[in-house]
């Protein structure tokens, strides 16, 4: 054990270099995918049969192949003519991270929006709303409401993709803990690696909880962030009122 934490000491600085790696591929990837969620989500819905087309061929597409195929596409063949296009390496992680999971997010906002009750809907069209109106005054905060639990569970497993990014040379978290485990033994250096990304996800869930909190709170739904974080008060009696 003495010895694991001696090696462990030496690589510190080489493992928070491959932590900043993987924290700069899952913010950076999570905004991209974000953004693609919104305008595929929203183009998904479109009354245009092209552009409807468009976003479900997209969202198809990136859903139905793997993740690591797509990197290795994107790093090994846009290089290669007729393409001639050579993308470094983090944002070649960036752009897989954020087209792949951006589909899945895309998925979750069209059928949020529609989860949205037709009351509400009708609401806008006696309110004399315009489209944009409607939609980003009304429907678009109750369905940011509804979407955050699955976009949670989709940053969480965007988190976890970034583990593949190694394989295009990108030295990332996983990539430090192969190297730790030469200097060490396997149960040591992987069990450290569960545990620094279960630590990051949990961040990642309490942040995003904390959004759900506000959204809900913006619509009175819930109670405001403040009271929801703190710990429930107790009255003489011992009973939380």
């Amino acid at each position: 054990m003495t010895e694991n934490l001696e090696a462990l000491q030496r690589a510190l600085p080489h493992l928070l270099d491959g932590l900043l790696i993987t924290v700069e591929l899952t913010v950076g990837g999570a905004l991209l995918a974000f953004v693609i969620a919104i305008a595929l989500g929203l183009l998904a819905r479109s009354g245009n049969i092209l552009l409807r087309g468009f976003a479900r061929t997209v969202i198809e597409v990136f859903r139905g192949t793997s993740l690591l195929v797509q990197l290795f596409f994107l790093f090994f063949v846009l290089p290669l003519p007729p393409f001639n296009l050579e993308l470094p390496p983090v944002f070649v992680g960036i752009l897989g991270l954020g087209l792949n999971y951006g589909a899945y997010g895309a998925e979750v906002v069209r059928g949020s929006i529609n989860s949205v009750p037709r009351g509400q809907w009708e609401a806008t069209t006696a309110l004399s709303l315009s489209r944009t109106q409607r939609m980003w005054r009304v429907i678009f905060p109750q369905a940011w409401a509804l979407m955050i639990p699955s976009l949670t569970n989709l940053l969480i497993q965007l988190l976890k993709g970034t583990a593949v990014v190694y394989l295009i040379t990108i030295v990332d978290l996983t990539a430090q803990l192969n190297k730790l485990r030469i200097d060490t033994d396997v149960f040591f250096a992987y069990s450290l690696g569960l545990v620094i990304y279960f630590v990051i996800a949990y961040i990642l869930t309490i942040a995003m909880n904390a959004l759900e909190a506000r959204a809900k709170h913006r619509l009175g739904q819930g109670t405001r962030l403040r009271e929801a974080v703190a710990a429930p008060t107790v009255d003489a009696e011992g009973d939380v009122p």
